[in-house]
């Protein structure tokens, strides 16, 4: 007995380092390709914005008008006229299918108008990478009552680098300045989320 437990033989210490070694690696592959998938979120969360603001300015230069504002929209179309006041009048981050609000038929608008992908029998809001929604329309954001483009449901930090990266960025006020709002103070915040508003 006393020899088998002399003959059997352990990890050496090198042995033990190399091991310790390529979980290290492993470990970081894993964290550096977590990083990278956030950011390409981040990134795609912009790009999105970016895309629908794009849309909203090609329909405008197209028809002269906001689609969802678009009096012409139900000969065009066939589907419910905007009051042509030169507002998207509302903001609804959860249209149902049937909804007729300019805000929501605003959607309906653009895949129409091929300015969008998606079914263009329904109003509803296309989600953004962060499993919340996209909303378009006019409304008062952290004082100012103008036209925006709203993400649902971003993470606080994800908004803050945003804001730094695009817009005035201040630290403790930019969440409520500027050309990109938050619907709270994202800047002070360490867990939740946000709607992140750009202002068009």
């Amino acid at each position: 007995m006393m020899k088998m437990i002399r003959n059997q033989k352990g990890f050496t210490l090198v042995e033990l380092a190399i091991v310790l070694v390529i979980i290290g690696l492993i470990l970081g592959a894993v964290l550096k390709g977590q990083e990278l998938i956030n950011n390409a979120r981040m990134k795609r969360l912009y790009t999105l914005e970016q895309e629908v603001n794009a849309a909203i300015n090609t329909y405008v230069d197209k028809y002269g008008k906001y689609p969802g504002d678009d009096n012409n929209a139900n000969g065009r179309w066939g589907i419910t006229d905007g009051n042509n006041d030169g507002l998207l009048t509302g903001f609804t981050t959860n249209c149902a299918a049937g909804t007729t609000t300019e805000t929501c038929i605003a959607w309906r608008a653009l895949r129409l108008s091929n300015l969008v992908s998606g079914d263009s029998t329904s109003a509803v809001n296309p989600n953004n990478p962060y499993k919340g929604s996209v909303a378009i329309g006019n409304v008062a954001v952290q004082g100012l009552t103008t036209q925006w483009i709203g993400m649902t449901n971003v993470p606080y930090d994800v908004c803050e680098i945003l804001d730094q990266q695009y817009d005035d960025g201040s630290p403790t006020t930019g969440y409520n300045t500027g050309d990109i709002r938050g619907s709270g103070d994202y800047n002070t915040a360490t867990t939740g989320t946000y709607t992140l508003y750009f202002r068009f």
